[in-house]
């Protein structure tokens, strides 16, 4: 049977929301799988690289209110004497006063890149600097935990194209956009024809595979996602409507331990306020409606948010009142189940920095640590390499 290179590019198109690839049909040997109904992590992406100094305000910092002296936050929500919060996130404000936020302030990693998409897949390999790494952090736990399910739906992303952070050797998690407009297109009548096709080309029958893999999981992640509704109202944004769909899977019985979501763009090098005031608002009211859901079906306590950017900005506001690219960052960390809650470390030192940048203090790689061992409960030895160390915040 030929193939019209139309009919290709949509094959092509569909199947890369599939977790299979070559290698997955050796781990499908395996005989063990995610147990049910373990911890849940959700990773919102902050991308662009959002600036920190203008999320977590250092109140009481004569050298923040010099160095932004047109952007600077003055009307920021106290977290304590000497520190604030984007009154955009007004949410967030009452979550750190719950007892159900932590900030860890001043991440990041040796030899910083300020390049997004470098930064970026450094990120989402967990690689050094220097370090080019084809998985990420997640698709490595994926391949470490992840076995003979009957559904490969261990990790799902919320977006078009699935994400390096959840690429592993042999598992991918699965990405799409709407669980519906997924399902309807799998289910297409050419689509479903070609569901037996068998061809001699090893490349082409692999596609078929996928597509055919594609086709049983979009049906699944579609029931799950219809099989428990909400009475909880979202906002209309775009991250409210994923947000929507991420806990109407949670609340089913969907074999989903990973969400990845995604908002920007956070590269404000001009204008910045505006710009950050507008995403941080989306951010806030999706966060607020996406809490509350979970806190109505009792699963808060056992769902972990955590928040990431690239890379943060330079101190010093630029001449377009907005900010270049920088280094070092906060995360947020949301959840009812955490052990420490507010301030995690201290804000980053303004007096010391590295040519206007700041100079980190945490390592990404011991926060990724940290949620594969205490949440995820997963060897992160051998999904990070990682030994020296984890926190106790959850």
């Amino acid at each position: 049977m030929l193939i019209k290179r139309r009919e290709f590019l949509k094959i092509s198109s569909l199947a890369t929301a599939s977790l299979m690839m070559p290698n997955f049909l050796k781990a499908m040997a395996l005989d063990e799988a995610l147990k049910p109904n373990q911890k849940i992590l959700v990773v919102l992406q902050f991308t662009g690289g959002n600036d920190g100094l203008n999320t977590i305000i250092p109140t009481k910092n004569d050298i923040y209110f010099k160095e932004r002296n047109n952007i600077a936050i003055k009307d920021s929500l106290a977290l304590n004497d000497e520190t604030g919060i984007n009154p955009a996130l007004s949410y967030f404000k009452e979550l750190f006063d719950n007892g159900e936020l932590s900030v860890m302030n001043n991440v990041g990693y040796p030899d910083p890149d300020k390049s997004h998409f470098r930064s970026m897949d450094i990120w989402h390999s967990a690689s050094r600097s220097d370090e080019f790494l084809e998985t990420g952090w997640l698709g490595r736990f994926l391949d470490e935990e992840c076995y003979c399910c009957e559904h490969p739906t261990q990790a799902l992303e919320v977006d078009d194209m699935l994400s390096l952070a959840l690429k592993g050797e042999n598992n991918k998690a699965f990405a799409f956009k709407d669980p519906k407009r997924l399902y309807q297109t799998s289910q297409e009548k050419y689509f479903k024809s070609l569901y037996d096709h068998h061809h001699d080309d090893e490349t082409v029958s692999y596609l078929y595979q996928t597509l055919g893999s594609t086709i049983n999981n979009a049906d699944y992640i579609f029931e799950k996602s219809k099989s428990k509704k909400t009475d909880q109202v979202y906002p209309n944004s775009q991250l409210g409507k994923d947000f929507k769909t991420v806990a109407s899977l949670i609340k089913s019985d969907i074999n989903t331990q990973v969400y990845y979501l995604s908002v920007g763009s956070f590269d404000t090098h001009v204008n910045q306020n505006e710009r950050q005031a507008k995403l941080f608002s989306d951010i806030n009211e999706a966060v607020k409606s996406f809490v509350a859901d979970l806190k109505s079906n009792g699963i808060f306590n056992d769902v972990l948010l955590m928040t990431f950017s690239e890379f943060g900005r330079r101190v010093a506001q630029n001449a377009s009142n907005g900010t270049d690219h920088g280094t070092a960052n906060q995360m947020f960390f949301i959840s009812g189940g955490l052990k420490k809650k507010g301030l995690l470390n201290a804000l980053p030192d303004l007096q010391k920095l590295n040519e206007g940048d700041l100079i980190y203090t945490e390592d990404f790689r011991k926060v990724y640590a940290t949620i594969l061992k205490n949440w995820l409960k997963a060897d992160s030895s051998k999904v990070l390499g990682w030994k020296n160390g984890i926190y106790d915040f959850i």
